[in-house]
């Protein structure tokens, strides 16, 4: 039986890449894993980091389509597999005169971080992630500057420095299956047809 993510998968690849940074941003520059965060960057609150999923993009063209084998005569639909896009911002609560720097501080080791594991490790991932040894990759994009001011318009929050990230290979199981009818008889027209001329010689 082959064993697939859960519908969770979304939220646990955000999870994961929240402890990607947890472990490898504490206790520096960051003083404390509660200060990285899963939620908007408008809503940071007492954050430092926060990890805002804002696209959801599938990958057909990496998917097998059809159906897998599940049990005995019992097939699945095959799973479907998406790209997720994180938008990473660095926030700060300092005097104005080092407010800046402190982000750019921030960022840096998050970039740092995501360059050194293009794979994330297996011992960060969550929930049904980590459940089924998922293999997800990380890497930094590069979006020009009107493509990121793009993501705060609308907003009556002023832009903050941000960097996204994509995570590749997140699987979704279907639930979707269907039985298959045994064999329960075997006819080989060949050997008929041999035994057939095999009767014409003897004659």
């Amino acid at each position: 039986m082959i064993s697939i993510a859960d519908y969770t998968a979304f939220m646990e690849a955000g999870e994961t890449v929240v402890e990607l940074f947890r472990e490898n941003m504490t206790p520096e520059p960051l003083g404390s894993p509660e200060l990285i965060s899963l939620c908007s960057p408008h809503e940071s609150e007492s954050n430092q980091l926060t990890v805002f999923l804002i696209h959801i993009e599938e990958d057909a063209q990496n998917v097998q389509a059809g159906y897998y084998q599940q049990y005995g005569n019992v097939e699945r639909a095959s799973p479907s597999r998406f790209q997720l896009h994180f938008l990473v911002t660095a926030h700060s609560k300092a005097p104005a005169h080092m407010r800046e720097a402190e982000k750019y501080r921030i960022l840096g080791r998050a970039v740092q971080v995501l360059k050194d594991n293009p794979v994330i490790p297996r011992h960060y991932l969550r929930g049904s992630l980590s459940d089924t040894n998922a293999e997800l990759h990380i890497s930094v994009e590069r979006p020009n500057f009107e493509q990121m001011a793009k993501l705060w318009n609308n907003t009556s929050v002023t832009y903050k420095l941000s960097v996204l990230c994509k995570v590749s290979s997140v699987e979704i199981d279907s639930k979707r299956e269907r039985k298959t009818a045994r064999v329960t008889d075997i006819q080989i027209g060949v050997a008929e047809k041999s035994r057939a001329l095999q009767k014409g010689k003897n004659r």
